[in-house]
């Protein structure tokens, strides 16, 4: 199933808010995109990713995005000054083939329309040489995540929606990259209860979006008692795979 993000766009930042945590596993992404001149950010969703790269390497850097209002509010980004922007799929990009010598990917993989076209089209705009890095969920994440428990179908739906690393790096060859590699990042993380009901009341990630309407409200209506009742911090752990790889 493929979202419409565009209604979900105005409270996407405020939702999912960057931190500490997301800084490190992007500075890690730029580690393991190497020195690039042009980069391009594929599902740049508001922005973030695309204005931290440019900001921290320079270059020319181009987001991209299907959605009409998450390329509106990364337009309006304050920190975006001389990034580009382009509204199309990660199947289609408008761009000479062999332009960009670096791409990238954060949770995307997982909502594509059509995983091994839209890595074939990034291969046709990296010249030989140029480097992909992809943040996606390890596989143990769906595991262990922390709305598990009130929300049962996250798990099955997310292990059938994500990719396993092996898998993506299988697909990264057949699309024509080499030497894909896999690093894995576990952050641990805490919540606050205030902030954890904000996000579900605004099904800050797309699988709740996926939930049938019965589980997403009884594992809602549970959660505002649990937390009404005292319960502490969430604490859990983000388990990312972070894969890259060399465009033959």
């Amino acid at each position: 199933m493929t979202l419409d993000f565009d209604p979900l766009a105005a409270d996407y930042d405020r939702l999912r808010p960057g931190g500490r945590a997301w800084e490190e596993l992007s500075e890690r992404t730029l580690t393991a995109l190497g020195d690039f001149r042009r980069l391009v950010d594929v599902g740049c969703g508001t922005g973030r990713f695309a204005a931290f790269a440019k900001a921290r390497r320079g270059g020319r850097v181009w987001g991209v995005d299907p959605s009409t209002e998450m390329l509106r509010r990364a337009r309006e980004r304050p920190d975006a000054g001389g990034v580009g922007w382009k509204q199309a799929s990660a199947e289609r990009l408008p761009f000479t083939g062999g332009w960009f010598d670096a791409a990238h990917m954060h949770l995307v993989v997982h909502t594509l329309a059509d995983r091994p076209a839209a890595l074939a089209e990034i291969a046709r705009v990296l010249m030989p040489g140029g480097r992909i890095a992809i943040a996606t969920f390890a596989t143990e994440h769906f595991e262990r995540f922390y709305l598990n428990p009130y929300f049962p179908s996250i798990a099955p739906l997310d292990r059938a929606r994500f990719p396993g690393p092996a898998v993506l790096a299988a697909e990264l060859g057949e699309a024509g990259f080499r030497e894909a590699a896999v690093e894995r990042i576990s952050q641990p993380v805490s919540a606050e209860p205030h902030d954890v009901l904000e996000r579900v009341r605004g099904r800050y990630i797309s699988t709740l979006h996926l939930l049938e309407p019965a589980e997403y409200a009884d594992g809602l209506a549970r959660l505002e008692r649990d937390l009404a009742a005292g319960q502490g911090p969430f604490a859990y752990s983000l388990e990312w795979a972070l894969v890259a790889a060399t465009r033959e």
